[in-house]
């Protein structure tokens, strides 16, 4: 074999060699690219595994253990469903800033996601828990239920257009949202559902079922308030951006390690209490600041101090 030969064979495994990276390449580029795409249409499954889930019968027949296993406990199901899907929605932001591939179509794609979990399945979940659990109520008063699942649907459906549309490029560069977020409603929803369920416990108290029972009532006030909520001008904080970025301070990793004991302890009272507090931050902080300012100026007509 001559030496240009011989050159030439090494030059042409050198181009096989560069090729076969340059494609190998671009197809990690395109898995991560398809990476984000997944974790969304993930959320949307979840929602309507949540919907499924909580119009199932749990006295019908089934045909595999799995529908059964899912018909007996099929609120609390429902409830961690829409729970999976707020991780899902958590991780394709990141998963597309992270591919450097954001687009219209995520965009929109997400928002079609969010419809579903944080839209209609929490309203479905809770009118299903009120009408399985409370009998022979009147005409009404169901009209009146449905109706407030129907707002909580539409306020949901404005609040995801409106964020559409004063977008504010990128979850990096604020710190606070207009308006209760679609998944903090959707969380108050399930998180009220969770609680409500763990206090109907056989083995509870007397008292502690009635509070049960009591929360079934109060299930449709939730559901129309979140859904106001939605579409208010209140400030709710962004908590990833606010506290769980950038330079972390004693106190708050301390808070941080009490939240997730909690959680590991007593899971459902944890994420209850933690999604209602978050629901109702908004307008409570809003309300104290009013109170606040309005001592600060004091009374009508009161002559300024010298």
């Amino acid at each position: 074999m001559t030496i240009d030969a011989y050159n030439t064979g090494r030059d042409s495994r050198e181009h096989r060699r560069r090729r076969m990276r340059r494609h190998g390449r671009r197809a990690y580029i395109r898995s991560i690219y398809f990476l984000p795409s997944m974790a969304t249409l993930g959320n949307a499954v979840c929602g309507f595994g949540a919907i499924y889930v909580a119009a199932l019968d749990p006295t019908g027949p089934f045909t595999d253990r799995w529908t059964r296993m899912f018909a007996e406990a099929h609120f609390i199901a429902a409830a961690y469903l829409i729970f999976l899907a707020m991780l899902f929605d958590a991780i394709d932001g990141r998963l597309a800033r992270f591919a450097r591939h954001t687009t219209d179509f995520g965009g929109q794609l997400d928002s079609l996601a969010d419809m579903i979990s944080f839209g209609a399945a929490p309203a479905f979940l809770a009118l299903q828990l009120f009408r399985t659990t409370i009998v022979d109520v009147p005409v009404f008063l169901s009209r009146a239920i449905w109706a407030a699942g129907a707002v909580y649907l539409a306020c949901a459906a404005i609040r995801l257009a409106r964020f559409n549309v004063s977008n504010e490029h990128g979850e990096q560069y604020h710190f606070s949202f207009l308006g209760l977020p679609s998944p903090g409603a959707a969380g108050a929803v399930a998180g009220f559902v969770l609680l409500q369920h763990k206090l109907a416990e056989a083995d509870q108290a007397l008292w502690v079922q009635r509070l049960a029972h009591l929360c079934v009532w109060l299930m449709p006030l939730l559901v129309l308030i979140t859904g106001l909520l939605m579409v208010s001008v209140v400030r709710y904080p962004h908590v990833v951006n606010r506290y769980l970025r950038g330079r972390r301070s004693i106190a708050r990793l301390l808070s941080a390690a009490a939240v997730a004991l909690a959680v590991v302890v007593a899971h459902q009272y944890a994420i209850a209490i933690g999604a209602l507090i978050y629901a109702f931050w908004g307008p409570t902080s809003w309300a104290l600041l009013r109170l606040r300012r309005r001592s600060a100026s004091g009374p009508p007509g009161a002559a300024p101090a010298t």
